[in-house]
């Protein structure tokens, strides 16, 4: 694939770095400790969600499923990458030597960008099915179920998993990053390389964006609902305020976690000079930037799942006591308001 390159296989590019280099920036322990912390607090997050999914409303059920999912994917995401980082940490294995033909390496590439989308296109799909519930309440089936949501769960995953396939269709390429212990999508000048990496960078961004805008015209929403003088009866329930926080809350972290490295992604594959030399090999600043871009992007994994421990209805109650006394029947739906007549 590259000059002069490594003939093992196309997922090696020349990277000039000692063992003790490796030992140095891949610390074992803050890996393992890492992964089950995040383990940890997801099974948490998991735990609580089953006891609240019992007695929930239909608009609630709906939603504490795709929280579902959404936990679901950040426990598999932790537990399948970090077997394979941990374990490199503790051995520092060659790569060359442990996978000469780039299977493990494609292997974790797809896994990569599959659970680095599922999160923000989860997210896109939150924000959307909370903007049709709270803005167009009337437009959706009274019926609408669990089933639909895992439905939506399946074709964002089925979704993500076709877009990491790609680099093994020949849109791109894998290949093993600085310090050698991890796998992901080339920041190169092949047409296929810029083309991978901007349409991975876009539709996070995209997903972003699209959850910004819905999740404010929600809460624009319900705010006018609560203050207006005309809809004093049309207050919002608990559960809608509870889910918008924490929709805001999953919204707000996966900006913090995700974009710099979409940001960084776009830039690079852009750069001109190219960032990557036609041999293969990217600057030492450039390797590190990815590097902790990357890491950044896995405290997502982590801080989802205490968003929703967190800031649920019994927490919150304890910091805006209001919350509590309020009449949970009332709902968004508008009421008709029954005239008293005098006989």
């Amino acid at each position: 694939m590259w000059p002069n390159a490594s003939s093992l296989g196309p997922c090696f590019r020349p990277m000039n770095i000692t063992q003790e280099e490796r030992r140095l920036i891949a610390s074992p322990w803050f890996a393992a400790s890492f992964c089950l912390v995040g383990l940890a607090s997801n099974l948490l997050a998991l735990s609580v969600l089953m006891g609240a999914r019992q007695g929930s409303s239909q608009s609630r059920s709906s939603f504490l499923t795709f929280l579902c999912g959404l936990v679901l994917t950040d426990f598999m995401g932790l537990l399948v990458t970090g077997a394979i980082v941990v374990t490199q940490h503790f051995v520092l294995f060659e790569w060359q030597t442990v996978d000469p033909g780039c299977s493990l390496c494609h292997f974790m590439g797809v896994i990569m960008v599959f659970f680095g989308l599922c999160p923000l296109l989860l997210g896109a799909a939150m924000a959307s099915e909370r903007f049709l519930g709270i803005t167009r309440p009337f437009s959706r089936p009274a019926t609408a179920s669990q089933r639909r949501a895992w439905t939506t769960v399946g074709l964002v995953w089925a979704s993500a998993l076709a877009l990491g396939l790609l680099p093994l269709l020949g849109v791109g390429h894998y290949t093993v990053q600085y310090p050698g212990s991890w796998c992901f999508l080339t920041l190169g000048t092949d047409p296929g390389d810029v083309a991978f990496g901007l349409l991975f960078a876009l539709l996070g961004s995209v997903s972003v964006g699209m959850s910004f805008l819905l999740n404010t015209i929600s809460v624009a929403t319900l705010c006018h609902v609560y203050h207006g003088q005309a809809t004093a009866q049309q207050r919002p329930r608990d559960c809608e305020v509870e889910m918008m926080v924490q929709l805001m809350g999953i919204m707000v972290v996966a900006s913090i976690c995700w974009m710099p490295l979409l940001v960084f992604i776009a830039q690079t594959v852009l750069q001109s000079p190219p960032a990557m030399s036609p041999t293969g090999q990217l600057s030492r600043p450039t390797e590190r930037q990815l590097l902790i871009y990357l890491r950044v992007a896995t405290w997502n994994q982590i801080l989802d799942p205490w968003v929703y421990i967190l800031f649920r209805r019994a927490v919150i109650q304890r910091f805006y006591p209001r919350l509590s006394t309020r009449s949970r029947s009332l709902s968004l739906q508008p009421q008709f308001t029954r005239r008293s007549t005098i006989h």
